[in-house]
């Protein structure tokens, strides 16, 4: 285990396919009050390296909606869609060190498969040993057998074995974009996040991300994932599910309702506060509530 002090650097990463909803507001909310509880950055990053579902209008519309609820961001807004090098040159790394290999199969052929794991078909690991004549579809990165543990410091501790639950993931995809997994990983490390506070629909991508950070020689951040915001049919609530975007005069009780979903049990007083005393209420609240290590440290285990 890795382990030395440094600047808590924290970040808020929403995919720009649609305005900001009471989901991401909470996302934004946890990973905003943990930063600035320890005095640290926060940083707002587009995750848009999914093209075709993204738009800048969308971007912009986010930026707004962080302004209105007061979450100022430090430093320049990166968005993954103008970050392709750096996305590719992980790769390149990834394939001269043999951790990576072209892929012929296509959705289907993988759907096929009879191993199941914790999102679907496992991959068979069916071009592994090469493409036999078809044409390269997709890039995968080789997982290892050994068990990926990490210590959630809301979730608790959480295990992957990726070979089986898993299998080799997708790294660069058939039409050409380049998988969450590694832009994910290449902007942590390229930003230097320490930690990252997200939703815990995630929580099993976090062991697919230690991996990469391994292999890449990446420092591993802190982790902390957040309850996920569900509708009245029990769904995630999100942009497919149809939730409502917010609206900037509604920030003081959608903020005050956020943090009651925290659980950081705001009192009535808050209703009439603004946005700015709403906040500096939650950043104390938030300090007394969640105490954190004073070093940054790899907290995998393999």
């Amino acid at each position: 285990m890795n382990s030395s002090p440094c600047p808590y650097i924290g970040r808020f990463a929403p995919s720009p396919t649609g305005p900001l909803h009471f989901g991401s507001l909470v996302a934004a909310v946890g990973s905003y009050l943990d930063a600035r509880a320890q005095l640290g950055q926060w940083l707002v990053r587009m995750e848009d390296v999914d093209e075709p579902r993204c738009s800048q209008a969308h971007a912009d519309d986010i930026l707004c909606a962080l302004e209105d609820f007061g979450l100022e961001w430090d430093g320049a807004v990166l968005y993954q869609s103008r970050r392709k090098q750096h996305y590719q040159a992980a790769l390149d790394r990834l394939i001269e060190a043999g951790q990576a290999y072209p892929c012929a199969c296509t959705r289907r052929e993988v759907a096929d498969s009879s191993l199941k794991g914790i999102e679907g078909p496992v991959y068979p690991g069916t071009c592994r040993a090469g493409l036999r004549g078809r044409a390269a579809r997709a890039w995968r990165v080789r997982v290892g057998e050994a068990t990926i543990c990490f210590d959630d410091r809301l979730q608790g501790r959480h295990c992957q074995r990726l070979a089986l639950d898993i299998g080799d993931f997708v790294v660069r995809r058939a039409d050409g974009c380049f998988a969450y997994q590694l832009a994910v990983v290449v902007d942590d490390a390229e930003q230097r996040v320490t930690h990252v506070v997200r939703g815990a629909d995630l929580l099993v991508s976090t062991p697919r991300q230690i991996h990469l950070q391994t292999l890449l020689g990446y420092a591993t951040p802190d982790y902390l994932h957040l309850p996920v915001v569900m509708n009245q049919a029990g769904q995630k609530l999100s942009k497919q599910t149809l939730a409502p975007a917010l609206e900037a005069r509604n920030a003081g009780r959608d903020l005050v309702a956020a943090l009651g979903f925290l659980g950081l049990q705001p009192p009535l007083v808050l209703q009439t506060a603004s946005v700015a005393e709403i906040l500096q209420w939650a950043i104390e609240k938030w300090r007394r509530n969640f105490s954190l290590p004073s070093t940054c440290s790899a907290s995998a285990v393999r």
